[in-house]
Order: structure tokens, then sequence, then C-alpha cells
């Protein structure tokens, strides 16, 4: 008769059982990411020098086409506002890159 009485269920609230399983799980845990995750790693110079570059690309024409279109808008002269301000921008833009590629990467 003594394997039919109730048993005492394990204490699974602080300090039990579930609570080192749980305080080792959260530190195999940690210790996996700590393991698997890396510092990212810092960009080239010549990489920040691209991104510059490819920035002045795309900046020079597209800043002189929008201010070459509101003006175009604000003073009625058709498309040639627009298109004498993204020639300005792409000459601003290659100049840029001239300067950026004599400078020496950090």
């Amino acid at each position: 008769m003594a394997e039919e009485e109730p048993r005492q269920a394990p204490d699974i609230g602080a300090g039990g059982v579930g609570s080192s399983l749980d305080e080792r799980l959260k530190a195999a845990r940690s210790a996996e990411i700590a393991r698997t995750s890396r510092a990212p790693a810092a960009p080239s110079p010549g990489y920040k020098q691209g991104t510059r570059v490819l920035t002045e690309l795309i900046a020079g024409p597209a800043g002189g086409a929008i201010i070459g279109w509101v003006l175009q808008l604000w003073l009625g002269h058709a498309p040639w506002l627009l298109l004498g301000m993204m020639a300005l921008g792409v000459v601003v833009a290659f100049r840029n890159i001239i300067r950026i590629s004599n400078e020496r990467p950090e």
C-alpha cells in the first residue's frame, strides 16, 4: 500500500531542481552566443573611399536634378534648368571624386 500513497512533488520554484536547470540553460545559451558570435570587422579605408565616391556619383546629379526641377517649376523654363543643374551636379560630383582620389586612405 505504500506505493499507492501520493508522493510529494519536487519543488520547482526558487532553489529547486527547475531553477538550477534554468540557470544552467541560460549559462549554456550565453556561452554558445559568446562562442559563435563575432564582432563585425571595421571597414577598410578603401571601402570607405569607395562609399564616398558612390555617394558623390548619386547625390551630385540627383541634387542638381531636384534643384533644377524646382527652379523650372518656379520660373517656367521647361527642361533647360533641369538639364543645366543636373549637368552642374555631374561636374561637381566629378570634381569631388577627383579630390577624394587624391587623398590617402586613413
